[in-house]
């Protein structure tokens, strides 16, 4: 469980940040990260997390942006109660955490949370390899919080009962974090525009479905740098300067 952090984007209300911290350390989390203009008020923040919490809103890491808050996470889990075209939920969080428990022992795994108004918007969710919604009935909207509160204790669950039943699943080795990722991405972007497949329109679109594959395959560090070296040598045939291709997007990149 200390491999999974909790991410807050843009949460509108410090108490619901001292209850998700609060859940944290309940089930074992031990790490918070906060990504919006300003931080909240501590205080406030501190009267839900109580005494056992604290530590965890002292410590919080606090980003502007998204991409460099998510730049070392391996793996990233989405909620988002709206459906859609655009918006394709893979399984609950039940069923999904069978499949983030081989990751916990060498990747980082961020389970991330929009605001309490709007949740996660499109641009927000690129970054998931997976985006499940809370099953409920009828009424989907759920608090900050209590969406917290369930991921935390399913993945909680999960690894007490893979424990107890001395089932742990084979580790993943280490996988490519969000960094390497995005200038991935961006080099496959590129690419796919240069030679027309993507031709504007369904740019969008078709971007978020190659983003989720090419996010589920769990990609090593040394895999990715292969498909670059591939987009290199595609972009360097049609006429453009490896040297130069995708880094527009890479000067967006964390430590770049």
């Amino acid at each position: 469980m200390a491999q999974a952090t909790i991410v807050l984007v843009s949460p509108k209300f410090a108490e619901n940040i001292g209850s998700a911290a609060r859940t944290a350390a309940n089930m074992g989390i031990g790490q918070l990260i906060l990504v919006c203009r300003e931080m909240p008020d501590r205080e406030k923040m501190l009267r839900l997390a109580t005494a056992k919490a604290a530590p965890l809103i002292d410590n919080l890491e606090h980003h502007q942006e998204l991409a460099e808050a998510l730049a070392p996470f391996s793996w990233v889990l989405g909620t988002s109660a709206r459906q859609g075209r655009k918006r394709t939920t893979v399984n609950s969080p039940r069923q999904l955490m069978g499949e983030i428990l081989p990751q916990l022992k060498n990747n980082r795994v961020a389970l991330l949370f929009g605001p309490e108004d709007r949740g996660l918007a499109n641009e927000e969710l690129r970054y998931c390899n997976q985006i499940t919604t809370i099953p409920t009935v009828d009424f989907s909207s759920l608090n900050l919080a209590q969406a917290v509160a369930i991921l935390c204790h399913e993945l909680h669950y999960s690894v007490l009962e893979a424990v107890n039943r001395e089932a742990f699943p084979k580790p993943v080795p280490r996988q490519g974090n969000k960094q390497e990722l995005e200038a991935m991405f961006g080099h496959v972007e590129e690419v796919l525009t240069t030679i027309g497949f993507l031709k504007g329109g369904e740019d969008d679109y078709w971007m978020k479905s190659i983003r989720r594959f090419l996010g589920r395959l769990g990609l090593k560090s040394k895999e990715i740098k292969i498909i670059r070296g591939v987009c290199r040598q595609l972009l360097w045939r049609d006429g453009h300067d490896p040297k130069t291709c995708a880094s527009a997007k890479e000067q967006n990149q964390p430590g770049r």
